[in-house]
């Protein structure tokens, strides 16, 4: 099971690269923009969709980490001690399936 840490930071990690396609996509659209063909012009209105489409995804993703974020943090702000027992437990079980290689 992972922890939200790592599902943070892998939600981020998958933003950054999301971002960094986007980008370069854009900077190959405005460099080849006066070199394209007819052949050229619908792979670039491909990609064009294909860019749209990546930032869509980048802004949902953005929003439903925003949403998790703040339900995890309103989860324990509501029930402090139930999430310490949780978290207490989760660490005495996984120690036993350590220990136990």
């Amino acid at each position: 099971m992972r922890t939200s840490e790592e599902i943070e930071a892998s939600t981020e990690k998958l933003l950054k690269d999301l971002k960094a396609v986007v980008h370069d996509g854009e900077e190959l659209l405005r460099a080849s923009a006066q070199e394209l063909g007819e052949r050229g012009q619908a792979a670039r209105e491909k990609l064009t969709a294909a860019l749209e489409v990546a930032k869509e995804t980048s802004r949902r993703l953005q929003e439903r980490a925003k949403e998790t974020a703040q339900s995890a943090d309103r989860l324990l702000r509501e029930y402090p001690y139930q999430s310490i027992g949780v978290a207490f437990g989760m660490g005495v079980l996984i120690g036993v399936l350590v220990n136990r290689r």
